[in-house]
Parts: structure tokens; sequence; C-alpha cells
């Protein structure tokens, strides 16, 4: 048992070892896949799942794309906000695109008698602190800035709502545009004429549906007290290949601005975003870099060692227990075959199919070293069997003493040992109930009433000889021993005085058995 606890507890360490190589090697080979989230409303806790600039957090159950706080100036500002896990957008091995669908609600309050500038849904190749452009407030609206205004290498898309005209290419202060790398739209739409506000304090739902299959972007707004009709009537419809200009994984977001003289909050209340699993790795189209093989390569190896070291280790134990075992039994068979007449060796399973696996129904006592269980055996004779406790120091000892003592002894009151057994560490006795006549004196040193056993027509039995040693042997009339043996309540005082076992104290535990009876 005790090396069973020990396998047990190194096989639970060894199971945490490999759960800590599975996240790691999930954390340097990361498969992204779909990504999809629903924010019906937002709370503090939920800024754990986003990535914001300085401008920018949760606050008043919205995401706060542009700083909102009283008393601290909002112009000049511009801001973003992310969700913090990517999203695979296309394959290049396969080949093929994602396709997604982005629906939230804009918030924008206008704060002074000018307002603006505006916001922008965006795909961007990175995400963080820094990887807003310095500069980017006003017309600019977080998006780019004037130094890298139409850079290939911004790698970014917007779908921008913005809410003034900031420069001559813009139709008005209420429109629509789609930006790749720039913040001059190549596809815009008033919203004026579609009795969309976006500047009026109310709800505006927008949502942004990409076809990867068709390659086909749909934009749909409308006011939130409008009737909602925006599956057959988007705004703006027109093929684009993002895989053309975005890397293959992106993160999903929002930016804002505010200008000089322009004052607003830009907010979003909810968002919903679903997208399909296109099945990709993040790393050179394999999966694994050169670099994170190094790392895991050593990794596995050190596991396979630690593994191998422990198999080695329980290995080597399990034959040294197992030598011990067969010494300690090649002892007790010695010392029982010495005795001049040896009872008859069981095997276990003979005995465990007669109590029925030791079937605690079968119990008819319980005692300090072990438990007696009636059993059947295979020629329909009826035995009491004795199983002693596994963990008792003493348990060999008391198996030798109870088959040596009672093996000689023939009495009609008295219960016979039949036979033994000793396999698997099972310490095993098994009792006749019935005798005949006792020719040596014995002395019990545990006479109480859970030793005595009843047959099938009540006729008593003293068992349990654990304990008992026989004397008269050259003229010796006690038995000395070092270690008080016996149950208390039972024990003659002397017994803890002169640390003797003579037939008076045996008589003085019989006495206490018939007052216990009476």
């Amino acid at each position: 048992m005790y090396y069973l606890s020990k396998i047990r507890s190194l096989t639970s360490l060894v199971h945490l070892f490999f759960t800590f190589i599975l996240l790691l090697e999930g954390f340097l080979v990361t498969k992204v896949d779909c990504l999809n989230f629903s924010y019906p409303k937002f709370a503090k806790e939920n800024a754990n799942d986003l990535i914001t600039t300085n401008n920018s957090y949760v606050s008043f159950g919205a995401l706060q794309v542009t700083s909102e706080a009283v008393g601290i100036p909002i112009t000049n500002l511009s801001g973003r906000i992310w969700y913090s896990q990517p999203l695979n957008l296309w394959n290049r091995k396969k080949n093929i695109r994602a396709s997604f669908d982005s629906t939230f609600v804009i918030y924008i309050k206008p704060q002074s008698s000018t307002w603006g500038e505006g916001l922008s849904f965006l795909l961007t190749k990175e995400s963080g602190r820094d990887s807003i452009p310095d500069n980017s407030y006003g017309q600019w609206l977080g998006i780019v800035n004037a130094s890298t205004n139409g850079s290939s290498s911004n790698k970014i898309f917007a779908v921008e709502f913005d809410t003034r005209k900031s420069y001559l290419d813009d139709l008005d202060d209420n429109h629509v545009g789609i930006d790749i790398n720039s913040i001059n739209s190549v596809n815009q739409v008033s919203l004026t004429d579609r009795g969309i506000n976006l500047s009026q304090a109310i709800d505006v739902i927008a949502s942004i549906r990409y076809d990867g299959e068709s390659k086909i972007l749909r934009v749909y707004t409308f006011m939130s007290n409008q009737t909602r009709d925006s599956d057959r009537n988007p705004i703006i419809s027109m093929p684009l290949d993002l895989s053309s200009f975005l890397p293959e994984d992106v993160f999903v977001g929002f930016s804002a601005s505010t200008g000089v003289y322009t004052h607003q909050l830009n907010c979003i209340k909810a968002w919903n975003f679903t997208s399909t699993d296109i099945g990709n790795y993040n790393e050179n189209n394999s999966g694994v870099s050169p670099l994170r093989l190094w790392i895991l390569i050593p990794i596995r190896l050190v596991l396979v060692m630690l593994l191998g070291g422990v198999f080695v280790h329980f290995t080597w134990k399990r034959k040294k227990m197992r030598m011990q075992v067969l010494d300690q039994y090649k002892n007790i068979e010695i010392q029982i075959q010495n005795s001049a007449t040896a009872p008859q060796r069981f095997h276990l399973k003979d005995l465990k199919r007669a109590t029925g696996n030791f079937d605690p129904k079968n119990i008819l006592g319980r005692g300090g070293c072990g438990v007696v269980l009636k059993g059947l055996l295979a020629d329909n004779k009826e035995v009491a069997v004795k199983r002693f406790f596994k963990g008792s120091s003493q348990g060999a000892k008391d198996l030798i003493a109870e088959v040596t003592t009672i093996g000689n002894l023939h009495h009609k009151n008295l219960v016979k040992v039949i036979g033994w057994c000793y396999e698997s560490n099972e310490l095993l006795v098994a009792l006749d109930y019935l005798h005949n006549g006792c020719q040596k004196r014995v002395l019990h040193r545990d006479i109480k009433a859970s030793n005595i056993m009843l047959d099938s027509e009540l006729n008593a039995r003293l068992g349990d000889f654990g304990l008992g040693r026989t004397v008269q042997v050259n003229g010796k009339t006690h038995h000395s021993t070092k270690e008080i043996a016996g149950t208390i309540g039972y024990m003659a005082p002397e017994s803890f005085l002169i640390g003797r076992a003579t037939v008076e104290t045996d008589i003085f535990a019989f006495g206490v058995l018939i007052l216990e009876v009476a």
C-alpha cells in the first residue's frame, strides 16, 4: 500500500508534467481556430478580454474608444481597442479565406456645437499600445497618420463611420467609408439620405459581413429605432480580397478620434463576432519554427529521461519488495512446517471464494490485529477465516503464533486451526468449528467476549490465539514479555507490574468475561 500510494503520487506528478508540456507546446505551436464571442453589454471585468491604448477603456457599460472622463480635455485624442485573441483570416497553404460577421452598437454623443471626428471597425496585423500611430487624432480616426497614410506596410483594413467632413474627398459629415492602408476611402456612402444620423446620441447598429468564399464585403447600418431590413439592403456591397493586403492572422477591434475644436464621445455598447474555421497554424504553415523545435526537443527528452528513471526506480523497488515478501514467506513457512502438527496451507483464491471475496457481510468479529469472516470451503465445510490487517507490524508474528499454538492443541472448547495462507501480502488463518481434547496448557492472554465463537448449535468456542503461548516446558509456568499484551479491561492489574502472563491472569480475564455475560 505504501508503494502504491507513492506510485499514485508520482503518476499525478507525471500527469501534471505532461499537462505542462502540452500547454507549453500549445503556446509554442499556436493553432488559431475560428473566433467567436458576444458582449450584449460590457462590464469592467471584460477588460481582461481586450487590449487597449492609453485613451481607451471599459466604462459605463461600453467600450470608450476615446476618453469620456469629465474634467479631462477630450480634444486631439485617438484610441484603439482590440479583442485579445487573433482571427485566422486566411490560409496560404490551402488558399482559402474565412468568413466573418461583426455586429456592434455605436453610440456617438456630441459634447459641443461642433463635433467629430469619427469611429471605425478595424482589422490590423498587430495589437498593443505601441501599434497605434502617433498623431493619429483628428481626421486620421486613429487609423494612420500623415507619414504612414497610404503605406502598404500598414496592413490595416477599416470601415469608418465618419462624423466630420475633414477634407475634400469626404462626402459629408455623416458617412461610411472603406479604408485600406489609408484614410482615403476606396468606397464611401452617405447616411443622410437613408435616415441615419451617427451623431444624434441614439444607438446605431452596424453589421460588417465578409464572405471569404465569394470575397464579397457587405456593410449594413440602421438606427436602433428603425425597422431592420439589413439582409436585403446593405449600404455597401463590393468585391474585396482581404488576403491580398492583410496577413493570415489579424486582430479585430475599433479606433476613434477627436479633433482640435471638435468634441464627442465614441462608444461601442455591444459587440457580437462570429467567424468560420479554416484550420491554420500561425508559424511557417507547418506549425513549428526551427527555434521552437530547439525548445521542444530538449523538453521532450527530459520527459523521456524522467519517465525512464521513474520506471527503473519503481521496478527496482518492486523487485526488492518482492524479495522481502519472498524471504518473509519462506521464514513463515519454515516456522510453521517445523511445528509437529503443521496445518494445511490454502491458496488465497480458495479463501476468497469461501468468504465471497472477503465480503463485509460475512464478518463475524473484529480484533486488534484483524477481522474474522465466516466462510464455506469447496467441500461445504464451514470455517472462520481470520484476515490480518495489512498494516499490522506484528501480522507475521501473530500468524506464526496462532498457527503453531492452536495447531498443537486439541480441546473441545477450542477452535482448531485447519489451515493458513500467505499470498500477495495477505495473512490468513482458517479455523474449524469442531474440536477434540487439549493435551498442553496454553496461556491465551486475550480472553474476551469478541474472541468467543458460537457454532450453529450455539456451542461456545474460544479462538484468536495470536497472543497465545504454551507453557509447562521444562517446568516453566508463566510467560514473560517485554510488551504488555491483551485488551484493557480484561487484563489483570499485576500484568502491568510484573510483565508476566500466567494461568491466574487468564482466570482474571475469564472472570471479567463471566461478569460481562451476567
